[in-house]
């Protein structure tokens, strides 16, 4: 403590100085007018550059957001009525798909009746055939049978009698 007390001793105590010259309040007052009159200028246009570039920006900026909001819009209904589309053309082609597979049914079942009624009717004209076939072998079989038969049942009697009918039923 008994260093601060020689200094508040030397300096007797606190005072102002009303002395205009003596403190140079007037130079202060001349220098901060001047450097407020030429510094307004000077740092009031780069302000005023620089406020006007941030409005531009902002100003910029929202013509964008606009922009972007406006594409957002058409691209979301570009996109549902894709949805859209794309959501018609399954079901379309769905329904594409059932149509042709019942066709395609409806085609096998006629053509499977058409097999069968042709195999119907070949197995009909196979079994006319053949009995047609058995009914000539049992003719030719009887025929060959009889005349066999005949030159030892024939005498000449019964064959001039044969002759003699043959002869009237030709006339």
């Amino acid at each position: 403590m008994t260093s601060i007390s020689p200094l508040l001793l030397a300096t007797e105590g606190f005072s102002l100085n009303t002395n205009i010259f003596d403190t140079n309040i007037i130079n202060l007052i001349i220098v901060i007018v001047v450097l407020v009159w030429f510094l307004k200028g000077f740092l009031g246009g780069i302000l005023e550059r620089r406020r006007e570039a941030i409005l531009a920006d902002l100003k910029d900026a929202e013509e964008r957001l606009l922009i972007a909001s406006k594409a957002l819009e058409e691209g979301q209904l570009e996109l549902a009525q894709a949805q859209a589309t794309a959501q018609k053309i399954l079901s379309d082609g769905k329904k594409r798909a059932m149509a042709i597979r019942e066709d395609s049914e409806m085609r096998t079942i006629q053509e499977m009746a058409r097999i069968r009624q042709d195999a119907v009717a070949n197995l009909s004209a196979e079994t006319a055939r053949v009995v047609e076939l058995l009914r000539l072998e049992t003719a030719r079989f009887a025929v060959e049978k009889a005349i066999a038969a005949l030159p030892g049942k024939l005498n000449a009697s019964i064959q001039a009698k044969l002759i003699d009918r043959s002869i009237e039923a030709l006339g």
